[in-house]
């Protein structure tokens, strides 16, 4: 049996376990629009979502999810704004934003891919964080989001980035290749754009993404549905969370699932690519949710400090979360106490 097939029989047989215990049953006949910043799934932990759609989950939660691909976020803000989407994942600081001007009833329900996948490279002849002391170390810009989030995750490292040389090189791929050419000692960059480099050789990872995200637990992106659409429609909204809640968890058990299923849709991805990352998310899926009420505080209140945020006054948790649909997917489902917190 191909792949594919393997694939198929999966999906065919998670929609026929679905109709036969109930829980296919259809919660409304309207597509449910689950708007995407990406045209292809990537390499991270958010491919969930399209995977989801692709191995049958949604269906077998009974809602038809129609996934909306546009290429940025504000693309995505203005979709859901305009009723073009029931949900968006989006990030938080665009969802704050929204917020502030004048969206009040927009509210992050989960997130299914909560942290950048971000990592910590440089050469082999530093063994440890606190050997970056007078060497080069490559950022976008001083003040960027990977200077800003680096200097958290050095500092929890007991190492301050003021002490290395700050070389600011722009995105993460010439940071790369900067780092690859020697030019710089470090830098940070995603999990993503290391698999990518054609040669590694004389570079190791010094601080892996499960240990930054441990230093700097900032949310990246939120799954986020308006006040109209959980109030109408709060079966389907539970059944999307649902279905990624569920997927994550098998992906967690078995990273071979997720590394087959990225084959399929991603041919242009090498498998041995894909098992490497498999293996780096082992501990990254959000299989509770994704919504850890420390992770969002720590994540508001760093947001809140930028400048981006200096004319606002903070939110309340309260005023751009909604616990309620995923709290009662975990009652159903129950916790998985191994990683993702739930901390309500």
């Amino acid at each position: 049996m191909t792949t594919k097939s393997m694939m198929l029989a999966l999906a065919g047989s998670v929609a026929s376990l679905a109709l036969m215990t109930g829980a296919g049953l259809a919660q409304s006949s309207e597509p449910f629009r689950l708007i995407l910043t990406h045209l292809e799934p990537p390499l991270v932990p958010n491919s969930v979502m399209d995977l989801a759609a692709e191995l049958g989950y949604f269906e077998a939660e009974g809602v038809d999810v129609e996934l909306v691909r546009v290429q940025q976020t504000p693309s995505a803000i203005a979709a859901l704004q305009s009723g073009e989407g029931e949900m968006a994942n989006i990030g938080v600081d665009a969802l704050l934003q929204v917020i502030h001007n004048g969206a009040t009833d927009f509210r992050a329900v989960t997130s299914p891919n909560k942290s950048l996948p971000f990592l910590i490279a440089s050469k082999d002849d530093i063994a440890t964080p606190a050997d970056l002391a007078g060497r080069s170390f490559g950022v976008g810009r001083v003040g960027s989001l990977d200077h800003s989030l680096s200097t958290l995750v050095l500092s929890s490292q007991g190492v301050s980035i003021d002490d290395s040389e700050i070389v600011s090189l722009g995105q993460p791929d010439i940071r790369a290749q900067a780092l690859l050419a020697g030019q710089v000692d470090a830098t940070t960059m995603s999990i993503g754009v290391w698999s990518e480099l054609p040669d590694t050789q004389g570079l190791h990872v010094l601080i892996d993404q499960d240990t930054y995200y441990e230093g700097a637990p900032v949310v990246n992106k939120v799954n986020a549905v308006s006040g109209d659409v959980l109030a109408e429609r709060p079966e389907d909204v539970e059944a999307v969370i649902r279905a990624l809640t569920k997927l994550s968890r098998d992906f967690a058990k078995n990273p071979q699932m997720w590394v087959d299923a990225m084959i399929e849709v991603r041919p242009d991805v090498s498998p041995e690519v894909l098992e490497m990352l498999a293996e780096s998310f082992a501990g990254s899926w959000s299989v509770n949710g994704g919504m850890s009420v420390q992770e969002l505080g720590f994540t508001s209140d760093w947001l809140y400090e930028t400048e981006d945020f200096a004319n606002f006054e903070q939110l309340a948790l309260e005023d751009w979360v909604d616990f309620g649909p995923v709290d009662a997917v975990l009652a159903e489902l129950g916790t998985d106490e191994t990683m993702d917190p739930a901390d309500r």
